[in-house]
């Protein structure tokens, strides 16, 4: 495993041991809060990417570390390391970003949001761009197809999911978030739309 993969996931899973002992005050200060919600905690900066290391069940984490793991050793090869980082994080903040400008605008009940699913919707995108014929298996039900058809499918239904309130509770526009910042990336690295030519 490359080293910023197998490090983002032992950090991950590390703090996620650490919930237990620390109780809700990490929540408080490292969870994504929205902005000016009377009687929650303040929003502050750095929880752009503080709420991608916290998790909310053992599930939340198996799944998001699972994708980390299949996606995340191939994508950072090709990127590099330090491309990759840079990435991650990308993804991890537009997807915060686009799920506090989309819930606040769909006046969505204030509630803190936690996990890297952001992230790895990110990493999910960049792996159909640049392995599209990759077959990939669905877990529920276990359907082989290829990365491209698989990340156009899961980014549809997440989009679905988002505009009609299904699934309550899941972060959908944080998901298509962090895609949006997985593109907006491979068009830097590519020095595509919306960047122009790299001089």
């Amino acid at each position: 495993m490359p080293p910023v993969t197998q490090a983002l996931l032992i950090a991950t899973v590390g703090v996620f041991l650490l919930q237990d002992m620390a109780g809700p005050a990490l929540f408080a200060w490292f969870a994504l809060w929205p902005p000016g919600a009377p009687g929650l905690p303040d929003f502050q900066p750095w929880q752009l990417v503080t709420y991608g290391f916290l998790h909310g069940s053992l599930t939340h984490i198996f799944f998001n570390m699972l994708a980390l793991y299949m996606f995340g050793s191939d994508i950072e090869r090709l990127f590099g390391s330090r491309f990759f980082l840079q990435y991650y994080f990308a993804c991890l903040v537009t997807g915060a970003a686009a799920h506090l400008v989309v819930t606040a605008w769909m006046g969505a009940p204030p509630m803190p949001t936690v996990g890297a699913s952001g992230a790895m919707f990110g990493l999910l995108l960049a792996f159909g761009w640049y392995f599209p014929q990759r077959r990939v298996m669905l877990l529920f039900p276990p359907i082989p197809m290829p990365a491209r058809v698989f990340v156009t499918v899961y980014g549809l239904i997440e989009l679905a999911l988002g505009v009609s309130g299904t699934a309550r509770g899941v972060a959908h526009f944080a998901h298509l978030g962090g895609m949006l910042g997985g593109f907006l990336m491979i068009q830097y690295r590519r020095g595509g739309f919306p960047f122009g030519p790299r001089r």
